[in-house]
């Protein structure tokens, strides 16, 4: 009955996030303030659907949700999710939503087309996975990376405003860029977004490292994981020294908000699917 459950919050989470995506489009390119109430009701719907699989999740598995790919990608969407709505409501910036709730949309279908119904059954704890710092480490990166996607958004965003902008050679925006806010609102709210997420990716690593040495005797070896890790970490740790001692902002800044989440998305999908480490677990 549970798994009957679990799954019919699953469809109706890739329901509600597919709706929402395009209503933030519709929305973009019609100004319909209707449609975009309803782009950021069913976004909160969604929210609360992935919360209810997930704690279904863990109610059939008896564990948190940490074992396989499937229980990760469902973290790393609310993860987005929840970030994305704390950027609208206290920063008023529907128009983000256009760019970052495809996310949640392609994680979800990737899940559809990757995984079997069986990868998706809730799965005995692996001996490695049974330490408490390893939720503390998911956690971390579940609202590390959500605020990631946060961030790329907000770069492309920016790009996309000051293509216009330089093509216009100061005119009024036009089109769907016309509901983008200013150009220097877009730099400063992705830096905001990147201090908030570092420091949790920080201890994402440090509790992983925690974790390693409790599971395998090492607190780091090298694994594909760490090091694309740590290849993260070293990329936004240089977007914030290059915008706090150079003054780098504008468009090397949003391009290395949207690199560094491209190098997110191969920690997440490039290590745990495709390079064979110490985590391959996570599939």
């Amino acid at each position: 009955m549970l798994e009957s459950l679990e799954t019919a919050a699953f469809y109706i989470l890739l329901i509600a996030c597919t709706l929402c995506m395009l209503m933030y489009w519709v929305w973009l390119g019609s100004k319909n303030e209707l449609v975009g109430r309803l782009a950021t009701y069913l976004t909160i719907f969604a929210v609360f659907t992935n919360t209810a699989a997930i704690i279904l999740r863990m109610i059939t598995s008896g564990h948190p949700p940490l074992s396989n790919g499937y229980e990760f990608l469902l973290t790393f969407c609310l993860g987005i999710m929840a970030v994305y709505l704390f950027a609208e409501f206290r920063y008023k910036l529907k128009a983000l939503g256009a760019f970052v709730m495809p996310l949640p949309c392609l994680l979800l279908l990737f899940i559809i087309m990757s995984m079997g119904p069986e990868e998706r059954i809730a799965q005995a704890v692996p001996p490695a996975l049974k330490s408490q710092w390893l939720t503390f480490h998911v956690i971390t990166a579940m609202f590390a990376y959500g605020a990631f996607a946060v961030s790329f958004g907000l770069g492309i965003m920016y790009l996309l405003r000051l293509n216009q902008a330089e093509k216009g050679e100061g005119l009024s925006p036009q089109g769907i860029v016309s509901r983008f806010p200013a150009l220097e609102v877009l730099d400063e709210l992705a830096y905001k977004v990147v201090g908030f997420a570092f420091p949790l990716l920080t201890l994402c690593i440090i509790t992983g490292a925690i974790w390693a040495n409790y599971a395998w005797g090492t607190y780091w070896s090298w694994d594909p994981k760490e090091t694309w890790s740590l290849i993260t970490w070293i990329i936004y740790a240089g977007y914030l020294h290059a915008r706090l001692m150079y003054g780098w902002k504008g468009r090397r800044a949003a391009w290395m908000a949207v690199f560094g989440f491209a190098a997110v998305l191969f920690t997440f999908f490039g290590v745990n699917y495709f390079l064979p480490g110490l985590h391959s677990y996570a599939q």
